[in-house]
């Protein structure tokens, strides 16, 4: 049914193109769907992902840049040469598929586990950390005349609107109260400079392959704000996956992240960056915690909500790892 319905989309913007095959649903996403499928084509197979949000699906979280901006972003990383897919249309109400996008696929893992533990990725792995930087300098320096319309946040607003998600939840937690006291007294202000910032720059969320970083994914969350947010969240605990030794992503260390983000033209603060990666950590507590809400409550009763809920408590060890380390 899909493939009819992604042939008469694919025929109108891709000449020559003859069918659509192999469409096939990927896991993951709440409010969205993604599907991989391949355009026949006479020189030879195209392999395309739809990313979209089908009709009758509920409205985009608050916090998310919506997917229009998202292609947007997407194809203005392509072109400034941030690894990123290049997007191949965006579909219009009467292609009758909902709201979304069509865009390049980029054959890669995206598996954390895989990454971090297969033999495939064993040469790869050393240069992650650094390579990371290097392209979060990249989607940093986008030109701010070409970005479509975003949200803006400084980390004052921010940790107000994580201390009103906190409080909604009605799960009083000592520890993300300690988290919230120390980031207001440690509130750097604004940031000298204000770019575009990524969101949810992490390990899952990047395609790797045998030759490192192929393509930035999930721009859903992307914002004008602290350059340093991004760097920050990329070390949070939750996206070790298990690699606590080696902050980013359980590729490597901070230093070379900041190297690779200073070896192409961009100034790190070390500082700013530790107080990102304390919002980082309260952040995905708070959002675990609501993932425990909506099991407990509705309307959501599935295993993987309880599942990541439960991850609320792995956050509290984190922010206690990094606000009272052993022996301070």
């Amino acid at each position: 049914m899909i493939e009819a319905e992604l042939f008469r989309s694919v025929q109108r913007w891709c000449k020559g193109a003859t069918g659509v095959t192999g469409a096939a649903k990927l896991s993951g996403g709440a409010s969205q769907e993604t599907w991989r499928f391949d355009i026949v084509h006479p020189d030879g197979a195209i392999g395309a992902i739809l990313r979209r949000s089908p009709k009758g699906y509920g409205a985009a979280p608050t916090r998310a840049a919506g997917l229009a901006a998202e292609a947007q972003l997407m194809q203005l990383a392509f072109e400034a040469g941030v690894p990123s897919p290049r997007v191949m249309h965006v579909l219009t109400p009467d292609e009758d598929l909902g709201t979304g996008f069509i865009m390049q696929r980029v054959e890669g893992e995206t598996i954390a586990r895989k990454i971090l533990r297969d033999e495939e990725f064993a040469a790869a792995r050393p240069r992650l950390a650094r390579q990371i930087g290097g392209v979060l300098a990249g989607l940093h320096r986008l030109p701010q005349d070409k970005l479509p319309e975003l949200r803006s946040r400084n980390a004052t607003q921010e940790i107000s609107e994580f201390e009103r998600d906190y409080r909604s939840l009605n799960w009083p937690k000592p520890v993300f109260e300690l988290a919230l006291r120390w980031l207001r007294d440690h509130d750097p202000g604004p940031s000298v400079e204000t770019t575009l910032v990524h969101g949810d720059f992490r390990n899952g969320n990047l395609i790797i392959g045998a030759d490192g970083v192929r393509a930035v994914l999930d721009w859903e969350l992307a914002h004008l704000g602290d350059p340093m947010e991004d760097l920050g969240w990329v070390c949070v605990n939750s996206w070790r996956f298990g690699e606590i030794d080696k902050p980013v992503g359980g590729f490597g260390s901070r230093e070379e992240l900041f190297a690779g983000y200073e070896a192409a033209g961009r100034k790190c603060d070390p500082e700013r960056v530790k107080f990102w990666e304390v919002m980082g950590t309260l952040r995905w507590g708070i959002m675990c915690g609501g993932m425990m809400q909506r099991f407990r409550e509705g309307p959501d009763h599935s295993m993987e909500r309880a599942m990541i809920g439960r991850r609320a408590s792995e956050t509290e060890i984190d922010l206690l790892r990094l606000l009272a380390p052993r022996g301070s």
